[in-house]
């Protein structure tokens, strides 16, 4: 809001209290024109919304502006009948206090508009849900529904609410809308027998009349033409409407559908209107020296038929009223007058009767299942009441009706000022600001003066209507003149001096009320107080068929014989239960002004709204809230606001607002007495020194312009800084898309490539065709790679990689081809004698291969054909085998031809046949013969190869042999037991010397017999131990231990 107080001087200050002379009635005045013309049609005093009715559609309702004004603080936006709406709400929800909003203004000031637009806020800003929405719904229709019934068009409005309507709208702990109640107050129940010239009767009729329902009207006896009924044609002109009366009636209908009214409930309904007009079209005629009759029969026909009567019960009751004299009923015919009285008692006591039905029915209609289980379970509710009542009335005659209104609205003002003092001492209070006393005008008195016991206007109006004799209005009047003359705020005729006798009429009365004075006509105070029904009249509404007026009189109201209240009375008693109710909840007041009588929107007649700003009270409204401070704001708005004016708080300050506030009010200047800063506000007393501020801000705005402007030329550039990287992000990203479209057709080609070969696979031992025939290829050549990487290095691989059954056939071919090529390959390296090596190996894996433990560890060890000389034991000078051979085998070799050739030597131990004594010797192999030379280089034995049976070897890793020889040959004398180093060497090569691999045994058992020289049986027993040793055993036999 303090952002347009610069713009004060054009459109005007959004809050009255910020008027430079709050006491001048015409810069308020001129403040509000110069909204209007502006089309700011709302302003603030206070808590308190001013509307001004713009006679035209403005386009600040939509959901938009809803949404707008939704949980922002009541002064952060423009004043606004929903941001009134919105403070009340919350503050309901946030405060679980009940709240309600109190509409007045007069006739056509747009009462009714604005609390549809109060309502429609509240439907949108609650919790939604299908029975939400249901409730909603009830709530928004129930308005257009009591519209129809209860609203007429007058002189100065073409929707003029003719009854007061209190809702309350009840909500749950989380704002939804379980349910709502509906209060009516004082409907206008003489315009339904009469109303002013230009005006109408109450919209429903019309839009009955006009429905174009050719079933409903012939039903209920109705003709299309208004002008056919008298209560819609008494000035005998048809009046200017502006709205579609038959549109109209499809909204009633929808709204009683929406209301949950039976299609029986709607009928009997319609029955009840079109019986009113029945009623209004009878006529009652005298004829000389008889009894009143009535002249068209037909109507008392039609209204039995509606009401579901008796008609001639109907027609006695019309004529005829029964007396109680002395304990006995006596009938009295009616005179003319009477029966027309009579008559429109009825259709008075029956349309307003009507109406207080339809009311209760709409709130059975707004008690939804939830809002019954809560009241079940005691469950705590919120409420959120909706005043829509007449505002002060002042007409050119004013009667009993505008008594009652201008009554009510002295009530309103009484609460508001207490209401609103009370408000302000609590806040002061609250904020721990010394309370100054506000003198007010107390209308106390003015509510006294009508409504006090026994001398107040409604009592002695009350005692007049049931004085014995013949009481009128004038002795009414006369009475209050006795009674109250003297009183300040009373004049009547003969209380009043000369000058204000010749103003004053002797049947008229004024009362000096809070908005000004006011002129009442007596006539028709009584009869209107009185509203009394003649018993024979209710005894027939109680007999009907009709379900609406069966609920409405029943049978315990004629056995009730104490004369029920007047009206006046009944008013007083439902204005105090409003007040209570009001009392209870938090206030929010909209004021509703008209600008112009005529009705158009470019008018703004200052006589008219000054008088409204009088009669509503808006000066003592004003005057009441500008009596102590004229600003007041929570500190962390205002120092939010007005940080940048010090520098001491610009741009942060670190301690708390409201030490802020005051380092900034310091700054400002600010006089004690301008200012005072409360517990959470800062209050500023004169409007000139808020403006004075504002006009430092809007300077200093310059400033921060500048400052601003270099950080958004800092943004801007960073912006596009962003820009391009977004840009380059975008580029980025189609490019990865380029790149993943490419990746996605790979990949359907490799899922059409796999699919392929997986259907090859399948098919893979069917005869090659179509769907196989990549398979094959690609397993073929996938087998070829695989071998090429994996063929065997050497010719002891024997590894070979397992090919599919496809290309086995050609594996084998493969693998026999390879396997030849590299065996001819190794051969074309050996060496002869490398040869001769292999040879030997190959006869000695024949011979000791799982036979002698210790042979696979001398697998990979070639033989060592030749021992060096210097290795013998016993030989060392002697260098080389040839010397050897030579110093050895010389002597020998002179007698043989051909000389001894040696292809085998080295180290031996032999054991002796006797006594198994160990000798060395040296084992020396030549192509005949096996010689043993002793140490001195003599020839020991000498063992032809012929004579030689057999080679004995144990299967552990001893290097024992025994030499088996043919004992039948001269010159033996036994087997020979021999211990070599190299005994796989030495048995190799006797069995290639003798060509005879079978010569050489491996036994299996542990002992090994041999041929002594006697002849006799020696044995060697063979067994493993920890330590490997050779001896004689205590049996004589050889003990041959090997390591394990």
């Amino acid at each position: 809001m303090e952002s347009a107080l610069l713009e004060r001087d054009k459109v005007g200050v959004q809050d009255f209290v910020l008027l430079n002379n709050h006491l001048s009635l015409d810069e308020f005045i001129e403040n509000l024109e110069k909204r209007f013309k502006h089309d700011l049609i709302y302003t603030y005093i206070g808590p308190v919304l001013v509307s001004m009715n713009p006679y035209k559609d403005l386009p600040i309702y939509s959901e938009q502006v809803m949404g707008t004004y939704k949980s922002e603080d009541f002064y952060e936006l423009p004043p606004h009948v929903f941001a009134l709406s919105d403070a009340a709400f919350r503050y309901m929800l946030e405060e679980n206090r009940d709240q309600c909003v109190l509409i007045s203004g007069e006739s056509g000031a747009g009462k009714t508009e604005a609390s549809k637009k109060i309502l429609q806020y509240i439907a949108r800003a609650s919790r939604h849900s299908q029975e939400v929405e249901d409730v909603k719904e009830r709530l928004l229709e129930s308005n257009p529904l009591l519209e129809a019934f209860g609203n007429a068009k007058t002189n100065r409005n073409d929707n003029s609410s003719r009854f007061g309507k209190y809702m309350d709208i009840q909500f749950d702990f989380q704002g939804v809308p379980v349910g709502g109640h509906i209060l009516n107050y004082l409907l206008e129940k003489s315009r339904v027998v009469g109303h002013a010239p230009g005006e109408r009767n109450f919209h429903i009729f019309y839009e009955l009349l006009n429905s174009n329902d050719v079933v409903l009207l012939e039903k209920l006896c109705l003709s299309s033409d208004p002008q056919d009924y008298v209560y819609l044609n008494q000035d005998g002109q048809s009046s200017q409407v502006t709205v579609n009366d038959t549109n109209m009636f499809k909204v009633v209908r929808n709204a009683l559908d929406v209301c949950d009214f039976t299609p029986e409930k709607q009928q009997d309904l319609f029955a009840i209107v079109a019986c009113v007009l029945h009623l209004g079209n009878l006529q009652f005629v005298q004829e000389r020296g008889s009894r009143t009759q009535i002249s068209d029969e037909k109507n008392v026909a039609i209204i039995s038929k509606l009401l579901g009567c008796d008609e001639n019960i109907l027609f006695a009751a019309l004529l005829n009223r029964t007396v109680a004299a002395k304990g006995d009923e006596v009938k009295t015919p009616l005179s003319v007058e009477q029966a027309y009285q009579a008559r429109d008692a009825l259709a008075k006591a029956v349309y307003d009767r009507m109406f207080t039905w339809l009311v209760q029915r709409i709130n059975d209609s707004l008690t939804s299942k939830h809002l019954c289980e809560m009241m079940q379970r005691k469950e705590r509710r919120t409420l959120f009441g909706l005043l829509d009542i007449y505002g002060f009335e002042i007409f050119e005659n004013n009667g009993f009706e505008q008594f009652c209104i201008n009554y009510c609205n002295e009530k309103l003002q009484q609460l508001f000022i207490e209401l609103t003092l009370k408000s302000e001492q609590d806040e002061y209070l609250r904020e721990g600001i010394e309370w100054e006393p506000v003198e007010y005008f107390n209308n106390k008195i003015i509510c006294d003066l009508i409504e006090a016991k026994p001398m107040g206007i409604i009592a002695i109006m009350d005692e007049e209507c049931v004085r014995p004799g013949d009481p009128t209005d004038e002795t009414f009047l006369t009475k209050m003149s006795n009674n109250i003359g003297g009183h300040l705020h009373f004049t009547s005729h003969e209380t009043a001096d000369k000058s204000t006798r010749k103003k004053l009429g002797r049947t008229e009365f004024k009362l000096k009320h809070y908005a000004g004075d006011v002129t009442y006509f007596i006539k028709g105070f009584l009869e209107k107080n009185n509203d009394l029904l003649f018993r024979d009249l209710k005894k027939v509404m109680t007999q009907t068929t009709n379900s609406v007026t069966l609920d409405m009189f029943t049978d315990k109201e004629l056995e009730n014989k104490k004369r029920p209240d007047s009206a006046a009375t009944s008013f007083k008693q439902s204005l105090s239960q409003l007040m209570t109710i009001l009392m209870s909840k938090e206030p929010s007041y909209v004021r509703c002004i008209k600008p112009n009588d005529s009705k158009r929107s470019s008018i703004f007649s200052r006589s008219i709204v000054e008088h409204q700003v009088k009669y509503l009270g808006l000066m003592e409204n004003l005057r009441v809230r500008r009596a102590g401070f004229a600003y007041r704001r929570p500190h962390k708005f205002f120092l939010q606001r007005y940080k940048s004016l010090c520098p001491d708080t610009w741009p942060q300050y670190s301690g708390t607002d409201k030490e802020g506030v005051q380092v900034l009010v310091d700054h400002l200047s600010y006089q004690p007495d301008d200012y005072k800063i409360g517990n959470t506000k800062i209050f500023i007393r004169l409007p000139k020194v808020l403006f004075a501020t504002e006009e430092l801000f809007a300077a200093r705005k310059h400033e921060l312009a500048t400052s601003i402007q270099a950080k958004f030329k800092g943004h801007y550039q960073r912006k596009s800084y962003l820009r391009m990287k977004v840009a380059v992000i975008m580029i980025a990203k189609h490019w990865r898309r380029v790149l993943a479209k490419r990746l996605l057709e790979k990949r359907k080609w490799a899922t059409l490539v796999v699919r392929k070969y997986i259907k090859g696979f399948i098919l893979r031992n069917e005869p090659e065709c179509e769907e196989n025939k990549g398979f094959i290829h690609f397993t073929r050549y996938n087998y070829l790679i695989r071998l090429r990487d994996s063929l065997p290095k050497t010719v002891l691989d024997k590894s070979w990689p397992q090919a599919p059954r496809l290309v086995q056939e050609a594996n084998d071919y493969m693998r026999e081809l390879v396997m030849s090529n590299m065996v001819r390959k190794y051969c074309n390296t050996i060496s002869p004698e490398r040869k001769s090596q292999m040879e030997l190996k190959v006869l000695a894996e024949s011979i000791f291969k799982g036979q002698k433990s210790s042979y696979s560890a001398r697998v990979k060890d070639l033989f060592s054909l030749y021992t060096p000389a210097d290795h013998i034991v016993g030989l060392q000078g002697i260098s080389g085998l040839n010397q050897l051979h030579t110093q050895v085998f010389s002597k020998l070799n002179k007698k043989l031809d051909p000389p001894v050739e040696i292809v085998y030597a080295c180290p031996a131990v032999k054991f002796d046949r006797n006594g198994y004594k160990n000798r060395d010797r040296l084992f020396m192999l030549a192509d005949n013969a096996i010689y043993l030379v002793a140490e001195k280089k003599e020839i020991k034995d000498i063992i032809l190869l012929d004579v030689l049976k057999g080679v004995s070897v144990s299967p552990f890793s001893d290097n024992i042999l025994v030499l088996h020889l043919n004992q039948t040959d001269n010159g033996v004398k036994g087997d020979v037991i021999l211990q070599t180093p190299n005994v796989y060497e030495t048995c190799t090569m006797i069995a290639m010397q003798c060509k005879d691999s079978q010569l050489i045994n491996v036994i299996s058992e542990g002992v090994i017999k041999h041929v002594l020289k006697t002849g006799k049986e020696g044995m060697i027993e063979f067994s493993t131990g920890p330590v490997a040793k050779t001896v004689k055993g205590k049996n004589g036999n050889l003990c041959v231990i090997s390591s394990a």
